[in-house]
């Protein structure tokens, strides 16, 4: 990969990893639903203007209702989830669940029509990675909300079933403009709730979380993410799955004094290893853990997918 390549997946790493650390602030301030509202709004004004531009919203939006499948299953449900979950479980733990992604991704494979028999080496790796899911929660049981784990665990299997929907019914049509469409379309839904409790009295340290949020995490990562496609193609650049929970642990450790527990020290490395492995030769089946990422890989396949 070149210097450029490299500079790309470096900040990938970083922007996806920052999410969790800044969701957790900013629901200390702002409602889940909220912040939702905030988020996609932002980010919309953004890649909106950019979509019609390339005239890349008209062929999604003759495609509405699987475009409103996806908005709901991708980010409408998972990412007020992820709001909730974190008003009472740590950025670090959050992060660290999400990494659980690609094994929901692995399973909800063998359901679409292209299903494939597993190796036994993938099914190994799907084991070892759901016991490194329970090593996660149920070593630190004790010291964890349970509903907030299986919020999680939810937004997991949102994460994952996404994909699904892009590969069915979306592939021809082009990403940036099912992302711009799709957080155009949440923004309107959960309008409702910035009329009912609008953000005027909002912390500095709210606002700032709700800006890298929109601009950095979503509108940002989105267009950096299809360059390094461009770049790296799709298959290597999945491997920013991988690193971005690590990312999430170290801020939340580092900037929020959140602690290590045995339960990450274990579960982690093994969640790690097992979607390495149940992988295997299908690199579409790992899912990053954010949305963006996921119209990139799904709907623009090729090397050098964007014109």
């Amino acid at each position: 990969m070149t210097k450029r390549g490299w500079s790309l997946f470096l900040a990938m790493c970083l922007i996806w990893g920052l999410p969790y650390l800044f969701i957790r602030i900013a629901v200390e301030h702002v409602s889940p639903a909220g912040l939702v509202f905030l988020r996609t709004a932002l980010a919309a004004v953004i890649l909106l203007p950019l979509a019609l531009a390339r005239r890349e919203v008209a062929p999604v939006l003759a495609r509405w209702r699987p475009l409103v499948l996806f908005a709901v299953i991708e980010i409408m449900v998972p990412w007020v989830l992820l709001g909730h979950a974190e008003q009472r479980i740590s950025s670090s733990l959050a992060g660290l669940l999400v990494s659980a992604v690609p094994l929901f991704g692995a399973l909800a494979f063998l359901v679409t029509s292209h299903a494939e028999r597993f190796t036994p080496a993938q099914v190994g790796g799907l084991a070892l990675g759901f016991v490194g899911v329970a090593s996660l929660v149920g070593l630190d049981l004790g010291h964890v909300d349970v509903l907030a784990v299986a919020e999680m665990l939810g937004v997991a299997v949102c994460y994952a079933t996404g994909p699904l929907i892009l590969t069915r019914w979306l592939s021809d049509v082009p990403g940036l403009g099912v992302m711009a469409c799709a957080l155009s379309l949440t923004a309107l839904v959960y309008s409702p709730f910035a009329l009912v409790d609008p953000p005027t009295d909002l912390a500095a340290e709210a606002w700032v979380s709700v800006v890298v949020l929109a601009l950095v995490c979503t509108a940002l990562a989105f267009v950096v993410f299809l360059e390094l496609i461009k770049v790296a193609g799709p298959t290597r650049s999945t491997i920013i799955t991988y690193v971005n929970p690590a990312v999430a642990l170290l801020l939340g450790v580092l900037l929020l004094d959140e602690r290590v527990t045995t339960g990450m020290l274990v579960g982690f490395p093994l969640i790690l290893v097992g979607c390495f492995v149940a992988a295997g030769s299908r690199p579409a089946a790992v899912a990053p853990a954010d949305p963006a990422a996921e119209v990139a890989i799904c709907v623009d396949p090729d090397p050098d997918p964007v014109g």
